[in-house]
């Protein structure tokens, strides 16, 4: 069975397996321990053998995956020597992607493929405000099936705009989806406000990216490594995990399933996992779950990086079966706690005090367990793990941009394409009638003025009200002059 080197162990050469890497597996460590090199080195044995690879590049320094390692450094040469490899300087082929734009192809998404419940996450949402995401999508949905383009949210400016129009008319949509409140519609606008101004507003819209841009093989065959520049996305970390987890979300809905291959289409790395789970709704969490379990049977290996074990949940942690545990401290009782934890995790080597040596690995070295052909997990091992044959550290920004503007998908995803949707429909509407409103109001009568002139326009009954007067003052004039000139009245006939 087919299997990429990790390192070395007293017990021998340690693998994994090609045919298991789809059982997922976790990269846990405390800072500084050597996990990025760990995902470096199994990163580019992934695209070695032909397997996609996605990674968050929290840092900037899996960049260096890029460029072939050349010369290596020397605590490179030293540890390959100890082990017994040979370093061969060369670098799978790379994409660059970055939610910004900035550091890579824009990777974007709309908000009706984001879905409401990790819209809600990334808009840090209430309990009440959740709901209130949840109508809008509910609503965009029906206008969708009814043929309406108002249904398309495909950007913030989409969001706002239907979020104003249920506040407009939060009577009538409440009777049919549920009451909201202004205030509710006025922090979410705000929430929208505050995603636009950290420039979020770049990840939302189309073109989208395509599921098959990131499992397309190079042209040698080799796999492609993708990573996400992440520097400046992790520090909006809620959507930072809401865009991951929407990423593999779409994998599962879309891959056909296809069983235990040879080797996975894609393996998927989260760095920084414990965003993914912090303050997470208890719904999320059985989506995540849900996915992880469920995900590997559609080709697809999930590897969390984060700094320990118990960072992930009980439920997801038992669906990893390949573990790669760097060192971890113990200077206090959560950390003692955690230790405990990562050694009760591995199956027992007779050879190997667990929580003893989680505690002393050096940097670069792992306690490593992962499954063998029948998929039961092998005995752990304190490994060396091998250095990379790429460049360990970032790379220049001008190689970047160069790769970059060479790239085949660069024209496919570098402008944005705005179509009509919600934003443009909505608000067109919104004008129509305040301009009927301004007609209307020019159209309406206006009180004559005391000073009006004889041949002004007066209404109807401003014009009997004239008549009226006219012949009472008349009547008055005549009754006057008949006393005056002593003329008798005209009776009345009877």
């Amino acid at each position: 069975m087919a299997s990429i080197d990790i390192g070395a162990a007293p017990e021998g050469t340690q693998t994994l397996a090609l045919k298991r890497a789809n059982r997922h597996g976790l990269i846990a460590g405390a800072t500084g321990t050597g996990k990025t090199v760990t995902l470096q080195v199994l990163a580019e044995a992934f695209a070695r053998e032909g397997v996609n690879v996605f990674a968050a590049d929290i840092k900037g320094d899996l960049s260096g995956v890029a460029v072939a390692g050349d010369p290596a450094p020397d605590w490179a040469v030293k540890r390959a020597a100890e082990i017994g490899v040979t370093l061969n300087p060369a670098a799978p082929p790379v994409m660059f992607w970055d939610v910004y734009g900035e550091l890579g192809h824009p990777v974007r998404t709309t908000v009706t493929e984001m879905g409401p419940v990790l819209m809600a996450r990334v808009l840090e949402a209430s309990e009440a405000q959740e709901g209130a995401v949840t109508i809008a999508f509910k609503l965009a949905d029906d206008w969708l099936n009814e043929g309406k383009k108002e249904g398309l949210l495909l950007n913030l400016a989409d969001l706002r705009a239907l979020l104003t129009h249920i506040s407009d008319n939060a009577e009538d949509i409440g009777k049919r989806y549920g009451l909201v409140t202004p205030q509710t519609i006025a922090a979410l606008q705000r929430r929208i406000l505050q995603l636009e101004m950290d420039g979020a507003e770049r990840f939302f819209g189309e073109p989208a990216l395509e599921l098959e841009d990131l499992l397309a093989p190079a042209p040698d065959g080799k796999g492609v490594v993708h990573l996400l520049a992440s520097e400046r996305l992790v520090q909006s970390p809620r959507l930072y995990s809401a865009f991951l987890l929407w990423l593999i979300s779409e994998l599962w809905e879309t891959l056909p399933e296809v069983g235990d291959l040879d080797k996975p289409k894609l393996v998927f790395f989260f760095d920084e996992a414990h965003l993914l789970f912090r303050d997470a709704p208890k719904e999320l969490l059985n989506r995540v779950e849900q996915v992880v379990r469920l995900i590997r049977s559609k080709g697809v290996g999930v590897y969390f990086v984060t700094q320990s074990p118990t960072d992930v949940p009980d439920l997801v942690l038992s669906q990893l079966g390949n573990r790669f545990q760097h060192a971890l401290r113990a200077y206090t009782p959560t950390d003692q706690k955690a230790v405990r934890a990562a050694a009760q995790s591995f199956r027992a080597n007779a050879n190997v005090d667990v929580a003893r040596e989680i505690q002393e690995l050096g940097v670069g070295e792992a306690l490593v367990s992962t499954l063998d052909e029948k998929g039961a997990p092998t005995v752990v091992a304190r490994t060396k793990i091998r250095p990379p044959n790429s460049q360990v550290g970032p790379i220049l920004l001008a190689a970047r941009e160069r790769m970059i503007s060479q790239s085949g998908l660069r024209k496919k995803y570098e402008k944005t394409v705005d179509r009509e949707s919600a934003h443009e429909i909505l608000s067109t509407r919104i004008e129509r009638v305040r301009r009927e409103e301004v007609r209307e109001r020019t159209r309406a009568p206006t009180p004559r003025s005391s000073g009006a002139r004889r041949g002004s326009r007066t209404t109807a009954a401003e014009r009997v009200g004239g008549r009226v007067a006219t012949g009472m003052f008349n009547t008055i004039v005549r009754e006057l002059l008949r006393g005056i000139l002593g003329t008798p009245s005209r009776r009345r006939r009877r």
